[in-house]
This record gives C-alpha cells, structure tokens and sequence, in this order.
C-alpha cells in the first residue's frame, strides 16, 4: 500500500524536528492551537529551501469562520502566489458560503492560481452542510485532496464518514484523515477507512505552567507552547513504512 504521511508544524522548530524524525512532507501553519494561520515568508522558505521538505502552506488570514470578505481573499490570494514563488509543494485553503456549502467561486479561483501546486481543501469540510454533496463540489473545483476528521472532533471518531468518503470519491480526490492521528490509532484508521493518507501533528508541550506563574507571566501563551515531538514522528514514519 502507497501510504503517505503529512506533518503539521506550526514553526520552524517544529519543522526541523520533523525532519529529523523522518518527515518528508509537512503542512506548515502558526498558531495550531487556534486553528492555524498562515506561516511567515521567512518560515516558508526555510522549510522548502532550507530544510528540503514537501511543504503544504496553510492559507488562513485569520481565526474563525471560513467565509472570508474581498479584502479577506486578496489576502488570500496574494499569499497563493508567493507560496508558488517560493517552489511550496502546495497550499491549504477551505472557503464555505453562509449556508455552510463549498463555496466554489472561490475555491476554483484559488485552484487556477496555484497553478502547478496542489491544493488541500481543509478542514472547514468537517462543519460544511452536507459532507457528500462538498466532495463532489471540491472534486468539481479541481482540489488534489481533502483534510478532514470524518465530521468529528477526532478522525478516529469519524471512521465511518471517512470509509464512505473514500468509497464515494473512488480515485477522483485524495482523502488525508487528521487530527487525533498517532502511533495507537493511525493503522486501525488506515485500514477501516482506506484512505491513502494520513495527518498527524506529534506535538508535545514545552514549558510548564503553575498556578502561581499567573503573576509574573500572565497568561500561559507567554510561558507555554507546543512543538512537534521527532520521536513521535519516528515512531509513525515507521508504522506507515511497514504497512503492506
């Protein structure tokens, strides 16, 4: 089985510790524990250029809903372009309409400017309003994949859609099943769901935060963050070599 992993960093750290865990390909963001947001220049040509990675960008201007205004996309779109710029493998974007559909203008814009790139329709497919109906709109826009949890908080959790969604789509679009992946579940999701690819952050917690550090450091985003583990993604670039 031709098995692909996908590792979501969401720093320069982070994506060197990818690596050195194995990591060949990684989606790049900041602020993953809001969501994520689109990564820095600097942060995006270190990790193409300088690290030699298959890197997936995030496109996300901000937190919140994914119903953007023009102002919103120009954003958007400029961002797509320096991506392409820079020789990114690919970028990650998700764009619904006030009813929760896909909204397709947007996404096929999108599509035709990342020209050679390929395109992640995210996770904004999980709190769409009708999963089946957004993959075949995704398929329509051209995007090479969808990143989703099966319409769960976990993919785990969401195995079932995930099946179906492998099923429906039959080899027309790619199916990466994320968040909650990791060394104790990512076979069992492998093979109930078929999907070909899998997402997985490996992070761990770097700093310690006590009640009494409220005074000096007032709120635990100025002690505390997360970083990807290269442990954990040695340990999961294993599992996924060894699958049959």
């Amino acid at each position: 089985m031709n098995m692909d992993l996908e590792i979501c960093v969401n720093s320069i750290q982070s994506a060197y510790n990818a690596k050195q865990g194995g990591a060949t390909r990684v989606e790049l963001c900041q602020n993953l524990n809001e969501g994520g947001t689109t990564p820095s220049y600097a942060t995006i040509d270190y990790c193409v250029n300088k690290l030699g990675l298959r890197t997936y960008v995030l496109i996300r201007p901000r937190t919140g809903d994914f119903t953007y205004n023009e102002l919103e996309f120009e954003t958007i779109c400029q961002e797509v372009e320096l991506c392409k710029q820079l020789g990114a493998s690919g970028v990650v974007v998700g764009f619904l309409d006030n009813n929760g559909n896909v909204d397709k203008e947007k996404t096929k814009e999108i599509v035709h400017r990342a020209g050679n790139m390929e395109i992640t329709f995210h996770r904004a497919f999980d709190i769409c309003s009708n999963p089946m109906q957004a993959l075949e709109d995704v398929i329509e826009c051209g995007c090479t994949r969808i990143l989703t949890s099966g319409w769960k908080n976990t993919a785990f959790e969401g195995m079932s859609l995930l099946k179906d969604l492998v099923q429906q789509a039959s080899g027309r679009i790619k199916i990466m099943a994320g968040s909650g992946v990791n060394t104790n579940n990512v076979l069992e999701i492998i093979q109930t769901t078929g999907v070909g690819e899998v997402h997985s952050s490996c992070k761990h917690n770097i700093g310690e935060w006590k009640e009494e550090d409220a005074e000096q450091y007032l709120d635990k985003s100025n002690k505390c963050h997360s970083e990807t583990n290269a442990e954990e993604v040695s340990k999961l670039v294993a599992l996924i070599n060894n699958i049959k």
